[in-house]
C-alpha cells in the first residue's frame, strides 16, 4: 500500500527550485504571492498541513500553537533563528521543530564586514554625492574616513557568524576582541588572536568596532542599552546584522545625534520595518533592509536544509536540525 504524502503548506514564496523539490516530494501547499500570512491564515494552515514551513515574518505564539490541529506534527523552519516560534508550547503540544542553522554564517559575516567599512570609509556619503551630481573631482579632504586596519573589534556573540565575522576581521588586520556566554576554547581563540573579555562593560568602552552576532532571548534584550551604549568611544562604531531587539534603538539614535558614537551600520531593527525615522537622516548610519542572508546561494542551501529535516521526519527519523532545548 502506497503511504500518503506529508501534506506541507510554506507560508512565503521560496527560490523556485526549492518550492519545486518541495512539491515532488509532498503535498504541498505554496503561496501565491510574498506577503506575510496573516494570523487567520496562519492558524487555518496549522490546523490543515502535517508540516508547515515558516519565516521569520511568521510569528507563531503560544496562541497560535493551540489553534494548531491535531495533524500538524512538525514546524520546519525556513531560517536559523526560531525567536518568532514559541518552542516550549511547539514541544509540549508534541510539534517538532527544526530550522537552517549554519547555512549563512559566511553570507552574515561579509555584510558585518560591509557595514563595518561602509560606516567607517563613509561609503554612503559618497555614494550620495556622485548620486546627486556633486561631485567636482578629488580633494585631499573631501570624506576622509578612516583605515580599519590595527582597529580593534569588539564581537558580540563569538557563535558560528561570530567566529566567521572574526576571520575576516583579522584579514583586514583587526584585533579580535570577543564577549560570549561562554568562553571558547583556548585553540580557537589562539585560531583567531582572539581576546576574551568576560565583562562586557569592559569590552565595549575600549573597542573602535562593535559587532553584534548574537541571538535574540530574554537575556540579550537591549543588552546594548543606553547605559551600555554610553560606555562606547565617542569614535567608536557600532554593527548589528543579527537581531534589532539586542540595541535599544531610541537611546542608539540619541547618541548618534549628539556625537556620543561615531556611526552604526543596521541590517536589522528593533520593531522590524517600522525603522526609527530619526535614524534615516543621518549621514554617519548605514540601513540596509535585512539583507544578510539574502544571496541565491545561501536560500537555496537553507530550502535543501528544510527539505531533508521534513524528509528524515518523514521517514521515521530524528531530523538533523531538530530544535532542542539548549536553543530554545
Amino acid at each position: 500500500m502506497t503511504r500518503d504524502r506529508l501534506s506541507v503548506v510554506v507560508t512565503r514564496r521560496l527560490p523556485a527550485a526549492v518550492e519545486t523539490r518541495l512539491s515532488e516530494l509532498f503535498d504541498t501547499v505554496l503561496r501565491d504571492d510574498d506577503t506575510p500570512m496573516t494570523r487567520d491564515e496562519l492558524a487555518a494552515a496549522m490546523r490543515s498541513a502535517d508540516v508547515l514551513v515558516p519565516t521569520i515574518t511568521d510569528q507563531i505564539d503560544g496562541a497560535l500553537i493551540g489553534q494548531a490541529g491535531p495533524k500538524l506534527k512538525m514546524i520546519a523552519n525556513y531560517g536559523a533563528g526560531v525567536d518568532h516560534i514559541d518552542v516550549a508550547t511547539a514541544r509540549q503540544r508534541g510539534i517538532m521543530i527544526s530550522n537552517t542553522p549554519g547555512v549563512l554564517s559566511d553570507d552574515t559575516a561579509d555584510m558585518a564586514m560591509a557595514l563595518i567599512l561602509a560606516v567607517t570609509r563613509r561609503l554612503p556619503e559618497g555614494l550620495a554625492v556622485m548620486q546627486q551630481g556633486d561631485w567636482h573631482g578629488w580633494a585631499p579632504t573631501s570624506l576622509l574616513g578612516g583605515r580599519i586596519g590595527g582597529r580593534r573589534l569588539g564581537i558580540l556573540g563569538m557563535g558560528r557568524v561570530g567566529q566567521a565575522v572574526a576571520r575576516r576581521a583579522a584579514a583586514f588586520g583587526m584585533q579580535i576582541h570577543y564577549h560570549n556566554r561562554r568562553r571558547l576554547h583556548p585553540e580557537i581563540e589562539e585560531t583567531y588572536d582572539a581576546t576574551y573579555w568576560e565583562s562586557l562593560d569592559q569590552m565595549v568602552s575600549r573597542m573602535d568596532v562593535i559587532s553584534i552576532n548574537c541571538p535574540s532571548t530574554p537575556s540579550t534584550f537591549h543588552l546594548m542599552n543606553a547605559r551600555r551604549l554610553k560606555l562606547m568611544k565617542p569614535d567608536a562604531v557600532i554593527v548589528n546584522t543579527s537581531r534589532g531587539e539586542v540595541i535599544d534603538e531610541n537611546a542608539l539614535t540619541r547618541m548618534i545625534r549628539a556625537g556620543d558614537i561615531a556611526g552604526a551600520g543596521l541590517d536589522v531593527y528593533e520593531h522590524g520595518t517600522e525603522v526609527n525615522p530619526r535614524l534615516r537622516e543621518l549621514p554617519n548610519v548605514v540601513l540596509l533592509p535585512h539583507m544578510g542572508s539574502a544571496t541565491a546561494e545561501g536560500r537555496a542551501e537553507m530550502g535543501e536544509k528544510v527539505i531533508i529535516n521534513i524528509k528524515t521526519f518523514e521517514d521515521g527519523h530524528r531530523p538533523p536540525d531538530q530544535v532542542v532545548p539548549s536553543m530554545a
